[in-house]
């Protein structure tokens, strides 16, 4: 358990529940306000994959590509 008792989970937890249409975050990150959230293509859409992208501490929507901390860490929760 951790502050707020919330569960902490590992990458794969993070990225099944992305694929859930779920946000996550991991609460070793710096900014408050930082999510990541799964972008799938639409007929209009530019992009033919999905992607994974971060809400920013500013606000900014960005893509996102996972770090080997964030790979190997174990402080994954869902973002509210």
């Amino acid at each position: 358990m951790c502050e707020n008792d919330k569960i902490l989970q590992d990458i794969g937890w993070a990225i099944a529940k992305l694929e859930e249409g779920l946000k996550v975050r991991r609460q070793g990150w710096n900014g408050k306000g930082m999510w990541l959230a799964i972008q799938r293509p639409s007929d209009s859409s530019k992009m033919t994959k999905s992607y994974i992208y971060m809400s920013t501490a500013q606000g900014d929507f960005v893509p996102w590509l996972c770090s080997q901390a964030d790979i190997l860490a174990v402080d994954w929760e869902l973002a509210d």
